[in-house]
């Protein structure tokens, strides 16, 4: 029976340590995670990080639209329904059209990732259209335990140019610093692994859909 056990407990730890590695680093080279992106400037010392990248076949100004429309009761995050249902229940579908009224973004916008009443969201930190989106967030916790814990998140978008501007390479950074200590130990058990998911999925859905608008263009 104890060996059964010890035998269990060291397959989840490989599963948990495989998860935590895909939720740092898939689809992005090694160089690309060692970059020094706009925004790295904000969280200083994360206590993770995170980079996601994959090639678009469309421009970076057939991509941008749907970064800039991102957001809760906006374009959403272009995750499949199955993930928005497991991850953001309170998330409607994400939009398959780009539409003009939410390509407002300016440094300073807010971008709501939950109901009014969460308090939940993120601002604008800088933004170049068709290269660059940083976003901030401390409010993604709940609100009873903003008084005793601390998250200062940010998600850097960069968008570079490929085959004269034909294709485009899609990176993606989060870093985040979390306190108190089993905080940031939930934040590499869980959050870390759920990224892989999320950002796997949000990078596929922006791919189809530029992808799709550059079919249509041409």
């Amino acid at each position: 029976m104890r060996r059964s056990l010890l035998r269990l407990l060291g397959a989840v730890a490989v599963v948990e340590a495989a998860l935590i590695r895909l939720g740092r680093t898939h689809g992005s080279t090694s160089a690309e995670r060692r970059l020094a992106l706009p925004g790295d400037d904000i969280v200083t010392q994360p206590s993770a990080t995170t980079d996601h990248a994959t090639t678009i076949a469309a421009s970076p100004e057939q991509v941008w639209p749907w970064l800039q429309q991102m957001g809760w009761r906006r374009g959403g995050w272009y995750t499949a329904r199955w993930v928005d249902w497991l991850l953001f229940p309170a998330n409607g579908p994400s939009a398959e059209e780009i539409r003009p009224e939410w390509q407002d973004l300016r440094v300073g916008s807010f971008i709501p990732d939950g109901p009014p009443e969460t308090q939940c969201g993120m601002y604008v930190e800088q933004i170049e259209p068709g290269r660059l989106l940083v976003l901030r967030s401390n409010s993604h916790l709940p609100l009873s335990w903003r008084r005793f814990a601390r998250l200062d998140w940010t998600w850097t978008f960069v968008l570079t140019p490929l085959d004269d501007g034909r294709r485009s390479r899609f990176h993606f950074r989060s870093r985040w610093t979390t306190s108190p200590w089993w905080l940031t130990l939930g934040g590499w058990l869980v959050i870390v692994p759920a990224d892989f998911l999320m950002s796997h999925d949000m990078l596929r859905g922006i791919r189809r859909r530029a992808e799709r608008e550059s079919v249509v263009d041409q």
